[in-house]
């Protein structure tokens, strides 16, 4: 406490005895044990009422030692049991963690990942992916401006996220325990198939597949593939010390419609120690019909190639490129895309008075704006002849269709002419218009439906600034090709509104998230936010059935179904107040990525040491990292001065006490005939 509180404090007892001594003793002449009492209960009273006013406060300050962490990360994913490995990964963890020279010098912090990262609890090795990059976000998101090494123990085979060699600090070093057996077997594995998930019907599709080797002596492989019990391709593929691998290239045909399953393998007369990596299970999905996008523009622009781009990232969707004077018919497209339309136009909407396709219409500095008012009647446009840049605020309700925010907030602007923008009759607003953050109330990305007829609305150019972004935020295209193509999904159907719609892919991967969403719209086509929905999936070897609640979630309700073995399942969504229900059909293909691996990844390991200037060990070498560890001078403790101020007495505990004080003097008074 400081000189001015004592002296405050000592002037409060001064206070208070003088008033209660005025109070019960002064010109008293006989003075009793009741009134000694009395005086000595409202020198307290008076005294806590001005503790309280003061408010004394004691600061204290102590030396803390703060010690460098280390976290230890071990590798939950199954292919450390599969290469029988988890017992001594255990034994590490436990060894690293639980010596007292360690615990001494630093703070030791344990954690496990697989697909996901977090405190280590219980391991238990049966995570399905391994994701060593998602290791390095979180190291640096919970370590942020720290100095310190880290020991991850992990066979180094990641199966998901980006390339983790260089995804860790440099200046913090790493330093992998190798888990797995090292001693080269011989391996034949199909270590990557790429094939489209879509094929049409009657055309070849293409399969690209890497094999690849691990042995000391030439052999002759046997590739083949299979949709049944039919072998489609087959060919003889050799492999030596010198040539460990191979790319096979397949055409087959697509001859029936629907989800078509098949299966490639690789054999020799060989005894090899993992099998499992000598099959992959691949399916394509075979479609008939393909929808065609006409994208009409007098001009050349960036936004039209990312546009192309963009909706051909899904192969059900050609796209063609021509200028408004060389449409002669409209009855080869589904969909019209009119970019910036003009006086130049007036051919295609009279073509398109007869066809009546849907559109999706893009505005920007070149429009005709006046054109615009006459050929459609979805929009009043009063324009000037001043140019605008246009942020995107996204609307959470919107309901026509399921959307993720791709960060619309933080894309670029795009540009339009200034003026206001009316809607004629119902708009549905996925992206209202901001002005430097300023909310205008207008549409800059909306739909409307009038007779059967959608028509897209984008008020504004350079929307290739966001395809752009997107791929910085998410090192890829994918999140905004999807935004793009649900627009020409809609667009491209006619049917009318459903109550019920879900989303599901027709075929998964074993170990892949398995969700399957669903919106229900009531008869006002809103987004019914107190629908009960739930799933109904059949196994169709076993007839097994499971059910399970759709949860809700922004816009849309959704079930994750992980845990379900590979095979073929039907299911059934169903809305139970309206008993309103949708059936569908999907496939789980046998395919364990984690066991695909017979050695731990050591020279991936190496780098990744290497690059953060730490070192690689194998467990034998358990006390050597211990000795590095400790023999490190760049990690010393820190001495703080910790300073903490806290309050001599609790107001809440001498708010209770005043009140005790007053009344057992009033009580006593009473009880003594003093009042």
């Amino acid at each position: 406490m400081t000189t001015g509180t004592i002296l405050l404090l000592l002037l409060s007892l001064l206070i208070a005895g003088c008033l209660s001594f005025f109070q019960y003793l002064y010109k008293v002449k006989n003075k009793s044990n009741a009134h000694l009492f009395l005086t000595f209960l409202r020198f307290l009273s008076i005294f806590s009422i001005l503790l309280l006013l003061i408010n004394p406060i004691v600061t204290t300050s102590k030396l803390e030692i703060i010690k460098t962490p280390l976290p230890i990360i071990v590798d939950n994913s199954s292919s450390v049991s599969f290469l029988n490995a988890k017992e001594k990964a255990v034994e590490l963890a436990r060894k690293l963690a639980s010596n007292s020279a360690i615990q001494e010098k630093f703070d030791v912090q344990s954690y496990l990942f697989d697909n996901d990262f977090k405190q280590s609890d219980s391991l238990t090795f049966k995570g399905n992916q391994t994701n060593l990059d998602l290791v390095a976000k979180n190291l640096k998101s919970i370590y942020k401006n720290a100095f310190y090494p880290s020991v991850i123990i992990t066979d180094g085979n990641q199966t998901t996220g980006n390339d983790y060699v260089y995804s860790f600090a440099e200046n913090n070093k790493v330093y992998p325990l190798i888990l797995g057996d090292t001693t080269k077997v011989f391996d034949l594995k199909i270590n990557q198939l790429n094939v489209n998930r879509y094929a049409f019907l009657k055309n070849k599709f293409p399969v690209e597949v890497f094999l690849q080797y691990s042995g000391d002596k030439s052999v002759t492989a046997s590739f083949s593939v299979a949709q049944g019990n039919e072998v489609l391709y087959k060919q003889n593929v050799s492999f030596s010390p010198s040539k460990k691998t191979a790319v096979v290239n397949v055409l087959l045909p697509a001859n029936k419609v629907g989800l078509q399953v098949y299966k490639a393998k690789i054999e020799s007369g060989e005894k090899e120690k993992n099998t499992f990596n000598n099959i992959k299970n691949f399916a394509v999905e075979v479609i008939d019909q393909k929808t065609s996008i006409a994208i009409v523009s007098a001009i050349n622009h960036p936004d039209i190639g990312a546009l192309k781009r963009a909706i051909e990232s899904n192969l059900q969707h050609k796209v063609t490129l021509v200028k408004p004077n060389e449409i002669n018919s409209l009855q080869d497209f589904n969909v019209l895309v009119l970019y910036q339309p003009t006086s130049a136009f007036k051919s295609v909407f009279e073509a398109n008075k007869k066809a009546n396709l849907n559109t999706f219409t893009i505005t920007g500095t070149a429009t005709d704006f006046s054109f615009l008012n006459q050929e459609q009647n979805n929009f009043v446009f009063k324009m000037s002849g001043q140019e605008e840049d246009y942020q995107a605020d996204f609307d959470s309700q919107f309901n026509l269709f399921a959307v993720d925010n791709l960060g619309f907030e933080s894309l670029p602007p795009l540009q339009n002419n200034y003026g206001s923008i009316t809607s004629n009759g119902e708009v549905n607003v996925l992206l209202s218009a901001k002005i430097r953050n300023i909310e205008t109330k207008a549409p800059l990305l909306s739909f409307t439906e009038n007779q059967g007829k959608r028509s897209a609305y984008l008020f504004g150019e350079n929307s290739w600034k966001w395809r752009l972004q997107s791929h910085i935020d998410n090192q890829s295209f994918e999140k905004y090709d999807i935004f793009i193509n649900k627009i020409i999904q809609y667009l491209a159907s006619n049917n009318a509104k459903k109550s019920l719609v879900v989303n599901h892919e027709s075929f998964y991967n074993t170990g892949e998230a398995i969700e399957i969403t669903a919106q229900y719209f009531n008869k006002n086509y809103d987004f019914d936010e107190k629908a009960r929905l739930t799933i109904a999936v059949t196994n169709v070897k076993t007839r097994q059935t499971r059910n399970y609640d759709l949860l809700k979630g922004n816009n849309a309700y959704k079930v994750n179904l992980d845990g379900l073995l590979a095979g073929s399942y039907d299911f059934s969504v169903k809305e139970l107040n309206s008993k309103t229900s949708y059936s569908g059909h999907f496939e789980i293909l046998d395919f364990d990525i984690e066991k695909q691996f017979v050695n731990p990844d050591v020279q991936k390991l190496k780098q990744l040491a290497a690059q953060t200037k730490g070192t690689a060990f194998h467990p034998n070498q358990i006390e050597t990292l211990i000795k590095t560890l400790l023999e490190n001078d760049e990690y010393k403790a820190v001495q703080k001065d910790v300073v903490t101020k806290s309050p001599l007495i609790d107001w809440k505990w001498l708010l209770v006490l005043i009140a005790v004080f007053l009344s057992t003097e009033w009580f006593f008074r009473k009880y003594n005939g003093m009042l």
